[in-house]
């Protein structure tokens, strides 16, 4: 294929009898692989390469169609960039470490983390996969940690094949070569180096602070990762009394913290209790003297407009403990119970005994014990009335978080620091979001964040702290003082590895060291996936290599649900670390709504396995359904719209077969079984194949603008429009010049004639072929084998330019391809509305039309008399604009003012 000068060559191979979708997939694939079609060559510098952050997937035992319908939207843009000349770095990778990872191999094994055991090398899992039946912490099999991550990599060393199978089913033009693990040696070592050089720098820091909890997994929760719910619950009404025993009430839906009673908070602008202020009252049952104070945040149309602030309910008592520096009266443990011993702020002998009847218990139990106690002693009014609340949860998880004060890691991303908050707030104006309209969900995030990261875990899959601490002379470790390896360490293991300048013997003994036995959020080793995938600062010369090509990248793509956490957390990172942003792109996904509309997800049990609709239908059909929905918006699970993709591949795949047939036998130079043909633009000689041309011209323009916008559904569109316009118009009007057939009279088309058609044909055919490449790789490769032997793939070919359809179109307008088809539209309908056959001729008709119409009809007169086998007298009568708005018809619209229809052809026997 030349383009340099216009012209066209084709290598043409013998022609499949039939033509077909099935079987294409496993046949191009394996030829994909074999050539190393995708490979990333990093033979050229950094503006000839266009960088992927692919998002990797969480092994967590199933895809759904969510995750092929995103996939797809990276995948259209991989392939347009790689046909526009660039050396696509597009790596995969599995983020198998984290929670997800831990729950299923819970419920595939049926065993949970005991760190009290030892290993056992010989340990043999109860189940081995359990139906997706959730098995009860109870009747898990208690292992040792180290036993517990062999299953977890044993597990996802499963599931990843899996997926990856599936991904090269739908043609994801992925560099399998450069794939990479979250939990892998090299990301760990990525992970763990960024977080001491943030430590070195400030920015990580450990505290011992009120966080939120999840009692279930038992691990602190980040602010990115919770999810508000509606939680039912009651108010109840209670009395603080006054020394004089006057009372004031309060109303909430947690009593059994009331003996964590810190204050009671109302606004300052509260008429109701200006009066109070700075005054003191007892707690009812445990008789604690706490002051009533004010804060802007206390709300005035909530329950009595004063509330009670414990240490801690929710969010807001934390907000009010830090600006009211009120004192610490934690009850609550971190397995969600209250604490054995009675606090020693509760003076009270009879408040002693009362919570030492609540010790232990879980919140609802306490709860019933206290309620009991308030209607015993008259301090509750009435009784407690229903409510719903909208409550805080771990997105995973299934219990409303507690707040438990405990020592953990966090990373400065804004929320506590006004400079950084808003340098991140710039980043992001720098960022091209694709829709921009996404990007007012990441500032409104920045701007939102009332703390710093939580980048800690009281987990067990996952990236460790490189860090241990002195112990000191009384056993207690010194967490003031940590101590760090060298990065050439690294990765290392603090719970097996030891420190420089001490040795095993020394471990968790005064005088020795203790290991950091948490691990890393997930999202703080996935927040380096561009580090991780371009070898940030490794010391070998390759990944010198590799990361000045390809950092900082071009594209992430990914879902809208994750700016706050992936997206925004990726940012941070590498303004700290790299002092830029980490892309130049970010596209977001909507998400996919079942047929009645509401989302897909594995909870809701609405969840569509991606291989059913591939095994159906075909990757490319299902690809087409993908890509013809726009970034940013929520799109239906639609088959019909997999039938129209699976009827796309196979009419591209029959046009070109019909097209590339023609004329092979008179025209074309055979070598062996093949033959070869050169499509040249100044062939292109006759009116109806320049309008084709031109028509095409404005079309490679049109989709090439689009995709350089990252609108990849709009660019589809209009490929496929004219597709189908070139399809069932322009080769149904040009078939009989194309093949040389006489007309009705027996006059047979000038060779220069046939010429124009058949190069107008090859070109169309050729252009469309690239052109839906990026969406229907499988048969786009089919038909380009037919027409391009031994020139490789078309995935590797250049994208259209204009240029050559301009030369073929010399000036003509798209337009007269539309008359035409309109024409021919109304010499077929004469014949469907006489329910004669379409190869009945037409002895005489006269065709009405404006004037431009009129003019562009005549021009393809012979092609649309021959379609229409209009074997007599054809008229053409111009209507002028006002005709035309009298009776209400468009101005393009062609009509039948006369016609006589000849004999209906006899059927042979």
């Amino acid at each position: 294929m030349t383009e340099g000068n216009s012209i066209i060559n084709a290598n043409l191979t013998p022609l499949p009898d039939k033509v077909g979708v099935d079987g294409l997939e496993d046949k191009w694939r394996a030829v994909w692989d074999e050539n190393g079609t995708y490979k990333f060559n990093n033979t050229r510098d950094r503006k000839a390469v266009y960088s992927i952050d692919t998002p990797p997937p969480t092994v967590s035992g199933s895809l759904h169609v969510g995750h092929v319908f995103s996939y797809t939207h990276t995948d259209v843009v991989a392939r347009y960039k790689r046909m526009r000349g660039y050396d696509v770095f597009y790596p995969m990778g599995w983020d198998d470490n984290g929670l997800p990872t831990e729950r299923r191999v819970q419920n595939y094994y049926g065993v949970r983390v005991d760190v009290s055991l030892p290993y056992d090398p010989d340990f043999k899992p109860p189940y081995e996969g359990t139906d997706g039946k959730k098995i009860q912490a109870k009747d898990q099999v208690p292992i040792s940690r180290k036993n517990f991550i062999e299953l977890c990599e044993k597990l996802t060393a499963q599931d990843e094949k899996l997926f990856e199978a599936l991904w090269r089913k739908l043609g994801l033009s992925i560099d399998w070569s450069q794939t990479y693990h979250t939990i892998g040696e090299h990301p760990q070592r990525v992970a763990q180096k960024a977080f001491l050089r943030n430590l070195a720098r400030g920015e990580a820091y450990q505290q011992d602070a009120p966080g939120l909890w999840d009692v279930t997994f038992q691990t602190a929760v980040a602010q990115a990762e919770l999810e508000s719910r509606e939680y039912p619950g009651f108010y109840h009404k209670i009395a603080f009394r006054f020394e004089d025993g006057t009372p004031i009430y309060i109303e909430t839906t947690r009593p059994e913290l009331l003996a964590a009673c810190t204050s009671l908070i109302a606004n300052p602008d509260d008429d109701r209790y200006k009066k109070y202020f700075g005054q003191e009252v007892y707690s009812p049952l445990f008789k604690v003297k706490v002051p009533i104070l004010a804060h802007p945040a206390a709300e005035m149309d909530k329950g009595a407009g004063i509330a009670m602030c414990c240490t801690f309910g929710d969010v807001t008592d934390v907000q009010w403990w830090r600006d009211l520096k009120l004192p610490t009266r934690s009850i609550i443990q971190r397995n969600g119970r209250i604490v054995m011993d009675t606090p020693d702020w509760i003076t009270d002998s009879a408040g002693r005994e009362i919570f030492a009847e609540t010790a232990g218990k879980t919140t609802f139990s306490a709860r019933k014990v206290i309620v009991d106690k308030l209607r015993e002693s008259g301090d509750m009014d009435g009784e407690p009335t229903p409510t719903k609340r909208m409550t805080n949860f771990y997105e995973k998880g299934d219990k409303p978080l507690e707040i438990v004060t405990s020592r953990q890691w966090y990373l400065k991303n804004g929320g506590t620091d006004p400079k950084l908050n808003a340098e991140l707030i710039e980043r992001g104006k720098e960022l091209n979001f694709h829709p921009d309209f996404m990007r007012v969900r990441y500032e409104n995030w920045v701007h939102g964040l009332n703390g710093d990261w939580l980048i800690s875990r009281q987990r067990f899959f996952g990236v460790p702290f490189p860090l241990w601490y002195p112990v000191k002379a009384d056993g207690s470790a010194d967490y003031d003082h940590p101590l760090t390896p060298s990065e050439d360490r690294l990765p290392i293991d603090p719970t097996i590895d030891v420190p420089e300048g001490y040795d095993e013997s020394q471990r968790d003994v005064p005088g020795g060291f203790t290991a950091e036995k948490d691990i890393m959020d997930t999202w703080a080793t996935s927040s380096l996936t561009p580090q991780i995938v371009t070898h940030w600062a490794e010391p070998d010369e390759a990944s010198k290599a590799l990361f000045k090509a390809t950092f900082p990248m071009d594209l992430r793509p990914q879902g809208q649900d994750i700016i706050r956490t992936w997206l925004f957390s990726t940012v941070d990172r590498a303004h700290l670390e790299n002092k830029c942003l980490p892309w130049a792109h970010a596209t977001l996904s909507g998400w996919i709504l079942d047929p009645d509309h509401k989302k897909m997800s594995k909870s809701k049990g609405n969840v569509v396995v991606p291989n059913e609709p591939i095994e159906k239908f075909g990757a490319d059909a299902v690809r087409y359904w993908a890509a013809a929905a726009r970034l940013g918006l929520d799109a239906t699970y639609d088959v019909g719209q997999m039938k129209i993709g699976r009827r796309l591949a196979i009419k591209l795949l029959n046009a070109t077969k019909f097209a590339l047939a023609i004329g092979r036998e008179d025209e074309n130079h055979h070598v062996g079984d093949a033959a070869t043909a050169a499509w040249n633009p100044t062939d292109v000689t006759e009116p109806l194949d320049r309008a084709a041309m031109a028509k095409l011209a404005l079309v490679v323009r049109q989709a090439t603008d689009a995709l350089e916008a990252y609108e990849h559904s709009k660019a589809l569109e209009v490929i496929e429009s004219y597709f189908w316009q070139f399809c069932d118009d322009y080769i149904e009007l040009v078939k009989n010049r194309a093949y040389g057939t006489p007309d009705e009279k027996g006059v047979a088309p000038s060779e220069k004639a046939v010429r124009s058609a058949r190069t107008a044909l090859g070109l169309g055919l050729d252009a469309f072929a690239r052109l839906l490449a990026p969406y229907l790789p499988y048969a786009t490769e089919e038909v380009w084998s037919w027409m391009h032997a031994g020139s490789g793939s078309v995935h590797r070919a250049a994208w259209p330019t204009p240029e050559p359809y301009v030369e073929a179109a010399t000036g003509a307008s798209p337009e007269l391809l539309t008359w035409a088809g309109k024409a021919v539209e109304q010499l077929r309908k004469i014949k469907s509305e006489a329910k004669v056959s379409m190869k009945t001729p037409i002895l005489s008709v006269a065709l009405t039309a404006a004037q431009e119409g009129v003019d562009a009809i005549h021009a393809a007169l012979g092609d649309i008399a021959q379609a229409g086998r209009v074997v007599g007298k054809f008229d053409l009568v111009a209507k002028h604009a006002e005709e035309s708005a009298a009776e209400d018809a468009p101005e393009t619209e062609v009509a039948v003012a006369a016609s006589e229809l000849g004999e209906p052809p006899v059927k042979k026997k």
